[in-house]
């Protein structure tokens, strides 16, 4: 019986070396010649110098910031911090004691309407005290109601980028229940009976109910001073409810007329008379975003103050409460081309008469320039320029790189000529849809102290979309923006 191996030979056909069949492995390495190893090195040297050159043209190269030209207006400074002027008199307390208010700001009372109490004995205060203690409840179920459906209409017309609403809601809330809470104390002492202690006082007119005085009450236009318009040392001293006070102290305030104006003071005479000649003016109040149409009044003052008064016929409730009010002006803009100021520049050109220049096709014009030959014989050549403008007098605005003072132009079919010498200046931009600074010239319609509004699609000018330069000092005539 033949007995089978135990195992495959693993090295069966392999020699010493490891290898299958008797090639050494050395001999398979094939050797490159060292020329064609250093190929890749002088490759990645050569983009290696390229890199290096493009990294240092770039930071030593004029770096040339462009600007897209767009059509646009100019929004000038219109907001202003206004004084609120009214028909409004100041009620001074009869008696002394212990003053409470039976109506939330704003409210307009008729004449003979209870306005205040003043209790001398404190019988007020003890029973606002008790019923605290006793933490009785002095809202019925539809003061519940009113208070839960101010609170939704509120949430839902809230919004985060008008949070100044939140304080305006809380000061109608706590207003509301100031009255109520004072109409329930009242009815506890009046059914009570009669005291001497108390004192019921009633309004003298009609009007909106204040309880704040700030000593600007009785202050006309015609009266007022720029200190007035310093608001950083304005005080207002708020009439507290159930506080205690003197005869003959302010107990309360009363706006008299729905007719009220807002002053306002003006930077100069100038802006004055544009305001003046607008008639009215549509103004924003910056408070709740309204608006509303004024009528405008200026004045100018001896020491060459000048404001305005802006009288409105409505909203005076809204604002009866604010003395310094801010408001936006909302006066029509100019419209045009808006540039930047640093884009504006001032070049020199010399001034040809359009007899001596004679209208070709596109932007070009032709000239007629004498020059004079080796031998002194004289002659005229044909020059193709590009005007930069042209004045109320007909005369061209001409590039002095391409004339030189003192240049003889000649007039067709004439002998009549030109001495070229006159410059003058104009104001322009320098427009790089080419590639180049070439000079467009721009007429100001508006400005202020960043922009300037110019004419669009004039014959010379720019038109919308227009690439030009950013700041017109950093480049020169006709100079290549990537060189």
């Amino acid at each position: 019986m033949t007995s089978k191996p135990r195992g495959k030979n693993l090295n069966k056909g392999r020699n010493a070396s490891g290898n299958h069949g008797g090639t050494p492995r050395s001999s398979r390495v094939v050797h490159y010649p060292w020329r064609q190893n250093n190929i890749g090195w002088i490759i990645l040297g050569v983009i290696f110098i390229y890199a290096l050159y493009n990294i240092i043209r770039y930071a030593t190269m004029k770096h040339v910031a462009g600007y897209e030209v767009r059509t646009g207006s100019l929004s000038a400074n219109s907001v202003y911090e206004g004084i609120a002027l009214r028909q409004e008199e100041v009620a001074n307390s009869e008696f002394a004691g212990h003053i409470n208010y039976y109506s939330k700001e704003g409210d307009r009372l008729a004449q003979g309407k209870l306005a205040y109490t003043v209790d001398e004995s404190g019988k007020i205060q003890d029973l606002l005290s008790g019923a605290s203690a006793a933490d009785e409840t002095v809202f019925t179920d539809e003061d519940y109601t009113s208070f839960r459906s101010d609170a939704v209409s509120f949430t839902k017309a809230f919004s985060p980028a008008d949070f100044s609403s939140v304080y305006d809601f809380k000061s109608t809330t706590e207003g509301k229940i100031q009255k109520l809470t004072n109409e329930s104390i009242l009815a506890d002492i009046q059914s009570v009976g009669e005291s001497a202690s108390v004192h019921y006082v009633n309004t003298d007119e009609t009007g909106y109910m204040v309880y704040s005085t700030d000593g600007y009450e009785g202050k006309t236009f015609e009266g007022l001073t720029a200190a007035d318009f310093d608001s950083a040392n304005y005080e207002k001293k708020t009439l507290e409810n159930n506080a205690m006070v003197s005869a003959g102290d302010p107990a309360y305030k009363m706006e008299l007329a729905e007719d009220w104006s807002v002053a306002i003071l003006l930077s100069s005479e100038e802006e004055a008379k544009k305001l003046e000649d607008l008639g009215v003016v549509r103004v924003r109040f910056l408070k709740n975003n309204d608006e509303s149409w004024a009528a405008v009044k200026t004045r100018t003052d001896a020491d060459g103050n000048s404001f305005a008064e802006l009288s409105f016929t409505n909203s005076m409730v809204t604002f009866c409460g604010d003395r310094f009010i801010d408001v936006e002006l909302l006066t029509d803009t100019t419209k045009g081309l808006k540039i930047p100021l640093s884009a504006l520049i001032d070049d020199s050109f010399f001034l040809v008469p359009s007899d001596f220049v004679t209208t070709g096709n596109g932007d070009h014009v032709s000239l007629l320039r004498q020059v004079t030959g080796d031998n002194g014989q004289l002659s005229s050549e044909v020059l193709t320029v590009s005007p930069y403008g042209v004045d109320s007098d007909g005369n061209f605005y001409l590039d002095q790189s391409v004339l030189r003072t003192g240049d003889v132009l000649l007039k067709t079919d004439s002998n009549e000529t030109y001495t070229v010498s006159q410059t003058a200046k104009l104001q322009g931009v320098y427009n790089i849809n080419k590639g180049y600074a070439d000079f467009r010239q721009v007429q100001i319609l508006e400005q202020n102290e960043d922009y300037a509004i110019v004419v669009p699609d004039s014959a010379y000018g720019l038109r919308e979309y227009d690439y030009i330069v950013l700041d017109a000092s950093t480049m020169d005539p006709n100079e290549f923006i990537y060189e």
